[in-house]
């Protein structure tokens, strides 16, 4: 690892802060190498102190993969893969991705990974919180371990960005975000309840209640009953991180392996983050690499 490059854990289940690197800067290969690996042994890092422009935050994500898609949210200007997270100071609608989820599971291929830079910071309120998909998964008992094994999960972005949904025509003229309600959100993609991740090769929990709708197989009774149950060991305290923001920061998590939710407290106040999207290998690349 670079010597300038300090990774600090925070001390909860998943997360680490990054000092010792100017992100304004192009970086060279072995302090790229050195973040990734940080990345992915910590799965959420926070870099504090970066002012980043544009550029700076296309040419960061793009050391770890090319843009994802980012659908139902209209782009910046002249930046077609960057959106704002965005909440005006009287704004009323409610908090944008206030619910538990992986970003974007409900696509064919995830993002692998988002990168967040937070350009205004409320005074109080607005943290983030991040759940270890490993560590949930590695608390299940042995039986549920196999009963979960083989199944799949039906994940759908219907009730977020269908026209009805929770962002839909009802939505936009109370929120200060550009969102694009579609009936494509309707559509289903099937996605293992436990996924194994590219890279580390670990099992992890890949779940979320923003995106799930069902399991295949299972009556909705039964799906509920036991989404209910994974959930219940999935955002349990002991596997989460609360992040509080500062001006200026830059955070990127690994959606193959966290789920992650915003919270609010911080109203009469505004709050502004640009975010971009990590693409991830199909299936098929990531089962002939490993």
């Amino acid at each position: 690892m670079p010597a300038a490059l300090k990774v600090t854990p925070t001390g909860a289940a998943l997360g680490a802060f990054v000092t010792g690197v100017d992100l304004s800067q192009p970086l060279d290969a072995a302090t790229v190498a050195a973040i990734r690996k940080a990345w992915l042994d910590h799965l959420v890092l926070a870099f504090p102190d970066q002012p980043m422009s544009h550029a700076d935050l296309e040419r960061f994500t793009e050391y770890f993969g090319p843009f994802g898609d980012d659908p139902f949210i209209t782009p910046l200007p002249d930046h077609p893969h960057i959106i704002e997270v965005r909440r005006d100071a009287d704004e009323t609608a409610p908090v944008f991705a206030a619910a538990w989820h992986s970003d974007w599971s409900f696509q064919d291929v995830p993002p692998a990974g988002t990168v967040l830079h937070s350009k205004i910071v409320p005074p109080a309120g607005g943290d983030t919180l991040f759940a270890n998909g490993y560590a949930a998964y590695e608390a299940l008992s042995d039986e549920l371990k196999q009963r979960i094994e083989p199944l799949q999960a039906v994940h759908s972005a219907a009730l977020a960005y269908a026209p009805e949904g929770v962002y839909g025509e009802n939505d936009a003229a109370d929120r200060s975000m550009t969102i694009r309600p579609s009936a494509e959100a309707r559509s289903m993609r099937t996605h293992p309840v436990v996924r194994v991740h590219p890279e580390t090769g670990r099992k992890t929990l890949f779940v979320n209640p923003g995106y799930v709708r069902t399991i295949e197989g299972l009556s909705d009774e039964e799906a509920f009953t036991l989404l209910v149950q994974l959930y219940e060991t999935a955002h349990d305290e002991r596997f989460v991180y609360r992040h509080q923001w500062e001006p200026d920061m830059l955070v990127m998590w690994d959606n193959r392996c966290t789920q992650h939710m915003a919270t609010g407290g911080y109203d009469g106040h505004a709050r502004l983050l640009h975010r971009t999207t990590i693409a991830d290998a199909p299936p098929e690349r990531d089962a002939k690499a490993a």
